[in-house]
């Protein structure tokens, strides 16, 4: 396993618990991890100062009011998604193994052979129930937020993939959180990668 590259890619519902999973991936295989901290460190690699672009970070693009002329955008949420991808492909490129959450990761690394992509779902109920805790908010506030999260999450993966959001043949894995729990439902998915892992 040392000499191979596998780069673990988990799209995620809002509420299932997609992100810890995915953190706790990142530690049980000592991986670098990739979220929204992916701005950061192209920040601080490159020199360049991109910290306000922050709010951008996996938007949809607006129709409406963007356009590209000669291969350049004048939207700040296309722009910072080509730089991500960029970057992305220059870590893969460069033999790096590392967990990323979400950015479309499963569509731009999709030619390098160690990709292991997942997506982690949930019950409705349970999603719900988590955000209310995690927030601190009323359930219909906790509902409320996870729809919009997941429109947000919907219209910017379709907007740059090939495979649709949370539709299940995009992906190696598909998986409810909710049967398991977190830790179960990642011994699941670290017993999966190892096996993938063994045939690279």
């Amino acid at each position: 396993m040392e000499n191979k590259q596998f780069i673990i890619s988990v799209g995620r519902e809002f509420g299932s618990g997609g992100h810890e999973i995915a953190q706790k991936l990142s530690e049980r295989f000592s991986l670098p991890f990739y979220d929204h901290n992916l701005v950061e460190k192209m920040s601080e690699e490159k020199g360049i100062s991109i910290d306000k672009m922050i709010k951008y970070d996996e938007a949809p693009r607006k129709a409406f009011f963007s356009q590209t002329v000669r291969g350049y955008s004048n939207s700040p949420e296309d722009n910072l998604a080509g730089m991500q991808f960029d970057y992305m492909r220059e870590k893969a490129e460069k033999g790096e193994s590392f967990v990323i959450v979400g950015r479309c990761a499963e569509t731009v690394l999709k030619d390098f052979k160690g990709l292991i992509t997942i997506f982690v779902l949930g019950d409705k109920d349970k999603k719900i129930n988590r955000i209310s805790e995690i927030f601190n908010v009323p359930e219909t506030e906790a509902a409320r937020i996870m729809r919009w999260q997941d429109r947000k999450r919907k219209a910017y993966h379709n907007s740059y993939c090939d495979n649709k959001w949370g539709d299940s043949r995009g992906y190696d894995f598909s998986i409810n959180s909710s049967r398991l729990g977190l830790e179960e439902t990642t011994d699941v998915l670290e017993d999966y990668i190892r096996r993938r892992i063994e045939k690279l």
